[in-house]
């Protein structure tokens, strides 16, 4: 597949201290039940663990690993979900908002990941894909994990432009194909999520250009403007 990678380099990740009172000033702790000093403590302990207080940055195509700067703070699907997460976006004055044909949002689940087993878990080695911008979810996928990848959720690509928001950049946006929606009778959705810039065409309504989107593609179409999301672990 050819290589679509944008020439912008993403910088550092702010410090996880940081992060934790981003999430803070933006009511997150009320959303997910977690005091707030839990929160401090957590991204102060992980700070102090593990050395991530500042760094290099992220990606736009595959490094040379995680490092300090590319650790990202997550709060746990399950503690806050994906509809409440997204209109805490913003680009510019507008906010974020989920696409109206997508009123199942939050029923899209980690589908071959595995997330740890606490409210707040750290995601390192972030990288948008640009790489693989025209590409197919089915396609990307396979390719993700050769590379040792794991694709990022929903929930963590929002947590991302929360913390990031030059990370969702017109022309080079993202797909999470690490969520994925099981049907009753067990086969998975042909839906992928993903997090793009609105134009204000159709459904949207014109008073949404430019306003962070998360929306869906199908799981075998390519979009020359989406990449796909990812890291290389979770941990606590």
């Amino acid at each position: 597949m050819p290589d679509t990678s944008s020439n912008t380099a993403l910088s550092a990740l702010p410090p996880l201290p940081d992060q934790a009172e981003r999430l803070i000033a933006l009511g997150v702790p009320e959303l997910a039940g977690i005091p707030a000093d839990e929160i401090r403590a957590y991204a102060r302990s992980t700070t102090a663990d593990h050395g991530t207080d500042s760094g290099t940055g992220t990606g736009t195509g595959p490094g040379p690993g995680p490092g300090p700067g590319d650790t990202l703070l997550a709060v746990h699907p399950d503690r806050v979900p994906a509809s409440a997460l997204t209109p805490l976006l913003r680009r510019g004055d507008k906010p974020g908002f989920v696409v109206v044909d997508m009123p199942d949002v939050d029923d899209f689940a980690p589908a071959g990941v595995e997330l740890p087993d606490s409210a707040l878990y750290l995601v390192t080695g972030l990288d948008r894909g640009d790489r693989m911008a025209n590409w197919s979810p089915e396609e990307a996928l396979p390719a993700l994990a050769g590379e040792g990848r794991t694709p990022l959720v929903l929930s963590e690509g929002i947590h991302w432009v929360l913390q990031q928001p030059a990370a969702l950049e017109r022309n080079h946006c993202f797909m999470t194909i690490g969520s994925r929606l099981r049907k009753a009778n067990g086969t998975l959705d042909a839906r992928t999520p993903a997090i793009w810039i609105s134009n204000g065409t159709g459904r949207d309504g014109r008073e949404r250009r430019d306003a962070p989107k998360v929306g869906w593609c199908w799981w075998g179409n390519r979009h020359t403007w989406l990449g796909f999301a990812s890291g290389t672990g979770r941990g606590e």
